[in-house]
This record gives C-alpha cells, structure tokens and sequence, in this order.
C-alpha cells in the first residue's frame, strides 16, 4: 500500500483574515513535496485549481520543479483538468518532468474537475463538458502511446495534428496516466474499458460505498481484456495526522470552516456546521483525521472494500498552519505507513 498526500495549494490568512500572498503558498507546496520525499512518503500529487485560496493552477511547472529537488517519491496531478487545457502542453510538460527526475517517477491523472471555473478562465462552454474531456483524453492518451515523438491525431475540441512532432518523449517510452473521478459509474466503466489506472476523489459519505464502482471498474477492465498492474484503485480523501486524535481534529476544524465558507459562497451551499464536520472524522466516513493508529487502521479498513494500492490525502485546505501540515507528512511517512503495512500483513 503506498502512502501520499495531495494539495491544490493553499494560501495562508492574515489574523484579520485576509489573503497572504499566493507565492507564499505556491513555495509552501513545494517545500512540502520535498519534505514528503526526504521522510519517505510513497506520492504526492498537485491538482490544478485557479482560485486564490487555491493557487496550484500549473501542476506540471511545479511538479518539473519538484523532480529536480527529489529523489524517490512518485510525483503526479491530482488531477489535471484536460477538458480545458491542451493535452500536448500537458504532455510535454509531465514528460519534461519525467526527464528530470531521471524517469519512472511522473504520472498524469486526467481530470474534468469538480470546480468550472477554468471554463472562462480558458474561453470554453461548459455545455461542452463532456465532449472535451473525451476528445482530450483521446489525444492524452494517443500521444502517450505513440512509438515515436511522430503523431497524427484529428478531432474537433482543438487542432488536428497532421505527422508533428511532440518532445520530450518520457524516457521509459511513456507515463502512467491516471483516470480521475469523483463516484461517476460511467468514469468508471470508461476507466476499465480503456484499461487505466482509476482514482477515486472521496470528499464526504462513506467511503466504502465505493465498492460496486471499483468492483464496476474491474469487470469493465476484463470484459475489454484489460488485465495485470495497470487495473488498479487509488483513493484520495480529507485526511490530516497529528499525536493525538483530538489534535487532529481540532487542528484541521479552522479550515475546514473557512473552505466550506468558499464553497458556499460560489456553489450556493448553506452555513457549514460542526456536527457535519464531527460526524465526518470518526469511521467509516470520509476525513481521516486522527493519531497515526487510527488512521492505519481506518486506511486498512477500507481496502477491504475497495482493494486499493494507494491512499492520499489532503489537509492543507482553508488556511491550515504549514507546521501542522508538514507534521501531518512526517507522521504518515513513518508511523502510518509502517502501521498499514503490518495491519496488511497480518491479515
């Protein structure tokens, strides 16, 4: 089971409650991802958004600037939002990373994206959700699979690419690209019919209510005739690891509040309320929020539903201090992870 983290990025506050600087936050993400790699932490992955609260709107700059400063840990979009950006720029991008890091570490998760706002941002109808992502997934992946950096691709959601050239090729020949979805059963049986790797973004519920979907995912993987180490679940949820349980509850609560406040404010949900946080940090829902024994044994609770080979989390939402995000790192490298792996064991 391998053990990560994930971050959109997040902005500190003022004590008046102002915005600190965007910057800050960006060299906050990757002093962690560095971090994460030094105390041996198995993943971390950059989602891209564009908001100021949530500043990492270039996954693949910082990820490229993350595989210079790293050594061992596998580094990926959490996701990459492909409807509305071009997938030869993202490409070169990641396969740039990958030549940096010296290969076998970069990875490409492909996205619609829960948030709409790169939509205008990009100059795209979001009546055509769909339709982009499928095209753009479909040149993704025809770039990815390609024997040489020569590739001809048609289509309407951009450009056709009439025998051009696409480098840097990764250096292993391609990158494992990821299918990202929030609890979509198309997504699911898209993922095992095109035999890709599946990410499941658990944000709130129980999460083991997953299940028929990865058991969907599957049996979709094998009716197609997809089998071996490509067919297999990662999960991403909440999750924020400290001392104590009651720590950790109260460290990630503030945050908690002031993303739940944002989200009301753009999506039109109500005042959020702490019962609902409360009744989300315990087993079996969503938020691994606890000591290092708790969370091991929630993690490996779960994969006895879903079977999964990766569990990350993300803590560093609404202003969350750096420190308490770095301890967060520290401890799922070395007290969850060994935990999780003798729980595993012993079953």
């Amino acid at each position: 089971m391998e053990i990560g983290a994930y971050s959109f990025g997040d902005t500190q506050l003022n004590p008046d409650g102002s915005s600190r600087s965007t910057a800050e936050a960006t060299k906050n993400l990757f002093d962690a991802i560095v971090h994460a790699d030094r105390v041996g932490l198995d993943y971390f992955g950059v989602g891209e958004h564009h908001t100021v609260s949530m500043p990492a709107s270039s996954p693949g700059t910082i990820i490229a600037a993350a595989a210079a400063a790293t050594t061992q840990i596998t580094l990926g979009s959490a996701a990459s939002i492909i409807g509305t950006d071009d997938p030869v720029r993202v490409f070169q991008q990641f396969a740039t990373a990958d030549a940096i890091s010296g290969g076998g570490r970069i990875e490409i998760t492909a996205g619609r994206g829960s948030s709409v706002e790169t939509f205008p941002l990009f100059g795209y109808d979001l009546n055509d959700y769909d339709e982009l992502y499928a095209q753009k997934l479909d040149l993704l992946l025809t770039l990815n699979n390609s024997a040489t950096a020569n590739v001809t691709w048609s289509g309407t959601a951009r450009p056709s690419i009439p025998e051009l050239d696409v480098v840097p090729r990764p250096v292993q020949g391609s990158l494992p690209i990821w299918i990202a979805t929030g609890g979509s059963a198309p997504s699911s049986a898209r993922a095992g019919r095109l035999g890709l790797p599946l990410a499941y973004a658990i944000i709130g519920g129980q999460p083991h209510r997953f299940a028929p979907l990865a058991q969907l995912y599957r049996q979709s993987a094998a009716a197609a005739g997809h089998t071996g180490d490509n067919i297999k679940v990662s999960v991403a949820t909440f999750g924020l690891v400290a001392p104590t349980k009651k720590e950790a509850v109260e460290r990630m609560y503030p945050g908690w509040v002031n993303l739940n406040v944002e989200m009301g404010r753009l999506r039109g949900w109500p005042a959020p309320q702490k019962a609902s946080y409360l009744a989300q940090v315990d087993a079996p829902n969503a938020y691994f929020v606890g000591d290092p024994d708790d969370v091991a044994e929630r993690i490996v609770a779960l994969h006895g539903h879903l079977g999964h080979m990766r569990h990350f989390f993300q803590g560093d939402h609404g202003g969350l201090p750096h420190e308490y995000l770095m301890e967060s790192i520290t401890l799922l490298a070395t007290e969850v992870k060994p935990r999780v792996e003798r729980l595993l064991a012993a079953k």
